[in-house]
């Protein structure tokens, strides 16, 4: 379990940043598993959910520097989680997949041109002998304006993402997993990226965008 509980460049999980988050979030507890749920809900509802701000540079992609912003994609929110995770002594990884998002704004579907995610970041933390899937991505206020219940994670089931919303209406497809890696893949997600979505490259006419408020809107 050593490569899950180490700090790297990416997962530096011995950095202030990283080590002030974890304790503060797990603060009184001192069970593995409520550990981790309480650190769950920490990443999900305290780092905003953010598709359009999406940096392609290593330290974009490193746990202290995506606390310190306060907002993230989903791979950005799963380093976070993995570290957080392994500062508290509990192995974790990042793991990835390809989602379909049936619940994504019409603005982000223009500026992506597909609701194809290509590798979607998830965390698999190592709790009480077994791995289990987290996915902190959607904050629970961006889940109350689209109509969608925001995850749950009780350290003993696998957390994904919800197939349908409130409504019963297509929410979140998994296409392809990728499996988990030990540290971030960063030279894979950047290749994907710049092969599936060059607009994130294009930093000159990269569009700004309130994903929440877009939500609202759609969704009145």
């Amino acid at each position: 379990m050593k490569d899950f509980l180490k700090s790297t460049a990416f997962i530096d999980c011995d950095s202030a940043a990283v080590r002030e988050f974890a304790a503060r979030a797990v603060e009184g507890i001192a069970a593995e598993r409520q550990k981790a749920v309480r650190l769950f809900y920490a990443v999900r509802d305290e780092i905003r959910y953010d598709p359009y701000r999406i940096e392609l540079t290593p330290d974009a992609f490193r746990a202290s520097t995506i606390l310190k912003k306060g907002y993230g994609y989903c791979v950005a929110k799963a380093i976070v989680l993995c570290a957080a995770a392994r500062a508290c002594s509990i192995p974790a990884r990042p793991g990835f997949a390809d989602v379909k998002n049936h619940l994504t704004t019409q603005r982000l579907r223009e500026f992506m041109k597909t609701d194809l995610f290509i590798f979607h970041g998830y965390a698999e933390l190592f709790i009480e002998g077994k791995w289990v899937k987290a996915t902190p991505t959607f904050n629970l206020s961006l889940c109350e304006r689209f109509g969608v219940k925001a995850l749950d994670f009780d350290g003993t089931d696998d957390a994904l993402l919800h197939p349908f919303d409130r409504a019963g209406h297509k929410h979140m497809e998994y296409v392809k997993d990728h499996g988990s890696f030990a540290d971030v893949p960063y030279d894979l997600i950047v290749e994907m990226f710049r092969l599936h979505y060059p607009v994130y490259s294009d930093t000159d006419h990269r569009p700004a965008g309130n994903f929440e408020k877009e939500a609202s809107i759609e969704n009145k």
